[in-house]
């Protein structure tokens, strides 16, 4: 694994990435996002702080800006749009740290290894709820409705992977049916609602929310292919979880698609008595590294689909930055081949 995926960080300065020109509505998104804190309880908002302050990438807010912007113009409502798409993901993100036990995102302490997990659980209830307040307030009340759809798709994915952990009979559809509601949703409806607020057709709305699904799906593949092979220290975040949780993600499903009758027994048996399970013990039960391949191989494929989907769009900065988005993701998974 030798890609840098700082890059994928639209930070000041770095022209390689495919988000470097919004660089002024992010960070004003960025403060509108970090202003959210004061809008709770005098006694919550150190807490509510202390989250949105740890900065992530801001995919999602980028998304909209790129769907307003490629539609139309960029408005206050989707300045709007953006701080409650990424509330969601916030929210989330403090909840998965509690189911997967992580006690590190992006470099610094999750909010459970700090106050402990009934206390990040209310945490992730007040940031979903505060995100959904927001959504009412747009004049299009479709707007919200949509909002509320996609939070709720998200809930019900990470209801669903949870249920099915240690599920030796969860098929690939499956799989594809829990990440498009965990993670695709919220980059869905990024470009589905940017388009949205500039009045745009409903084929137009439609076309950019497939973009965004197909992205969303690509890059949850890579995030599942960097929960193996990737290195804590590179990626800020606790890592090798997912197995270990009994996660069976696109990686994993093809080991056992090529394994042999014995090694998908032995691999059965360690899953079921969850067993600690390295990469090293992987690789010496099947074609662990032909299993990294072909999911670089499906998540390079919906890359090449999403393109498609911008034909839909005349030319713009902002339409060249989305096809930026999917060359970018595309070298990222490419980047994963061992």
């Amino acid at each position: 694994m030798t890609q840098d995926t700082s890059t994928f960080d639209p930070k000041e300065g770095d022209t390689l990435s495919p988000f470097s020109f919004l660089r002024p509505e992010l960070d004003r998104v960025e403060a509108r996002i970090r202003a959210q804190a004061e809008q709770f309880d005098p006694a919550v908002e150190p807490y509510i702080g202390y989250i949105l302050n740890t900065s992530g990438k801001r995919i999602r807010p980028a998304l909209t800006f790129l769907s307003g912007g490629s539609t139309g113009e960029v408005t206050d409502d989707h300045q709007k749009l953006a701080v409650i798409l990424e509330l969601i993901h916030v929210a989330t993100l403090v909840h998965d740290d509690i189911i997967d036990g992580a006690e590190i995102r992006r470099q610094a302490p999750t909010a459970n290894a700090k106050w402990g997990d009934a206390l990040s659980v209310l945490l992730g209830d007040c940031l979903f709820s505060h995100a959904l307040m927001l959504s009412t307030e747009f004049d299009d009340k479709e707007i919200g409705r949509k909002v509320a759809i996609s939070a709720n798709q998200v809930c019900s994915g990470e209801i669903i992977q949870t249920q099915r952990r240690f599920d030796l009979q969860l098929s690939k559809e499956d799989y594809f049916d829990i990440i498009e509601k965990k993670t695709a949703a919220l980059f869905a409806s990024a470009m589905e609602l940017g388009a949205r607020l500039n009045g745009k057709s409903p084929e137009v709305c439609e076309a950019l929310r497939d973009f965004g699904n197909a992205i969303g799906t690509a890059y949850q593949i890579y995030d599942d292919c960097i929960d193996l092979i990737g290195e804590e220290q590179e990626f800020g975040k606790t890592l090798r979880t997912d197995l270990n949780k009994g996660k069976l993600t696109l990686p994993i499903l093809n080991l056992l698609g090529s394994a042999n009758d014995k090694q998908r027994e032995k691999l059965h048996r360690l899953l079921i008595q969850k067993e600690p399970l390295d990469v090293s013990a992987l690789a010496n039960i099947a074609d662990y590294v032909g299993s990294i391949e072909a999911s670089v191989d499906t998540g390079q494929d919906l890359i090449e689909r999403s393109r498609t989907c911008l034909t839909v769009l005349e030319e713009s900065d902002h339409k060249e930055a989305l096809e930026g988005i999917a060359d970018f993701l595309y070298t990222l998974l490419e980047g994963c081949r061992q």
